[in-house]
């Protein structure tokens, strides 16, 4: 039945091709006998019959592939013994099975990022164990050098939790007023043994100012670009962090003067994985991420960051923030606290 409806137009054309060919025949040959006629009806009628049987049979025959395809697990859109009338039917089959590999994959990485964080906060315990050892070591040249690797270590553990924070559906922010001078200091504190371990000049021209957004991780932000300072410094490591004021808006200014970032890479620093093309002498192996997630934080925070830089001479990262104005009690607090420079 299904298949008359679907071809009721050329079964249609059919009939009233016959009865045309028997009113031409009936009316027009006057001479042929009635069974001639007859016999010519036949096999006009026997021709049609077998071309539609054949029709038919090819229908129902691509209609049980359609039903078989339809009833597999995996997308089946270049598969062939499909027809053009079913389009729809397969476009739905296929995005119910994406749709279902993308949830199940969407949940296996959900499982992996809370791995991930949990094996970074159990490793956190004896990495604190390890360092609360290494200052019972006399040896000073030995406890400086353990005591940098335990940094290292720390340091990517820091990022690896706070790359799967970034990267997960629940991305939690507590955008609040905060001490631009605070963060900054907290971002120092962090780096303090690498800063001193490399004799880093320190300027600070941070303005006692509070601005709106998530401190931690806007100090995470702090801690990328520090980082970067400290890994392509030079024989005279300079850091330099100072805030510009504007109607509204606060530039914090984080500028070194390293290594540099080459013309052809300034671009492209904060894509996903890239490296540039300096191999800092091989003393680090970037993974191009850093600053990937620094962008990534920035824009969620709804800040911006820009970069200039001249290859050997410095590198200058400008962070856009606004400035909190709600609350007058703490940026009177904040007036009153000395600029640091070291």
């Amino acid at each position: 039945m299904k298949y008359l409806h679907k071809n009721k137009l050329w079964l249609g054309i059919c009939v009233f091709f016959l009865v045309s060919f028997y009113a031409y025949a009936g009316l027009l040959m006057q001479g042929a006998s009635m069974q001639q006629i007859m016999y010519l009806d036949l096999l006009l009628f026997v021709t049609l019959a077998l071309a539609a049987g054949a029709d038919a049979f090819l229908y129902y025959k691509r209609q049980a592939v359609r039903k078989q395809l339809l009833c597999c697990d995996y997308v089946i859109c270049r598969e062939p013994g499909l027809c053009e009338d079913v389009e729809a039917e397969v476009a739905e089959h296929d995005v119910r099975i994406l749709e279902s590999q993308l949830k199940e994959q969407f949940d296996l990485n959900c499982d992996l990022q809370d791995y991930i964080a949990a094996w970074c906060h159990e490793v956190k315990l004896p990495l604190s164990a390890s360092m609360l050892m290494n200052e019972k070591i006399m040896d000073a040249a030995l406890q400086t050098a353990q005591k940098e690797q335990l940094e290292k270590i720390r340091q990517q553990l820091n990022g690896a939790l706070s790359g799967c924070r970034v990267q997960s559906s629940l991305f939690d922010l507590k955008i609040c007023a905060a001490d631009l001078m605070a963060c900054v200091k907290e971002a120092i504190h962090q780096n303090q043994f690498f800063l001193i371990k490399n004799r880093f000049e320190l300027i600070l021209r941070v303005e006692p100012v509070f601005v709106y957004t998530d401190p931690v991780w806007f100090v995470y932000v702090l801690d990328q670009l520090i980082q970067n300072a400290v890994k392509y410094a030079t024989q005279t490591p300079v850091l330099q962090i100072q805030s510009i004021q504007t109607d509204g808006q606060i530039v914090l200014v984080v500028e070194d003067h390293g290594e540099g970032i080459q013309k052809s890479d300034i671009r492209r620093i904060f894509e996903r994985g890239y490296t540039g093309h300096g191999h800092h002498d091989g003393k680090y192996k970037s993974t191009g991420m850093g600053l990937y997630l620094a962008a990534v934080i920035l824009e969620r925070l709804g800040h911006t960051i820009t970069v200039e830089s001249e290859y050997g001479v410095f590198t200058r990262f400008s962070i856009s923030l606004c400035e909190s104005q709600s609350d007058e009690r703490h940026r009177d607090t904040a007036r009153h606290r000395p600029q640091a420079r070291s």
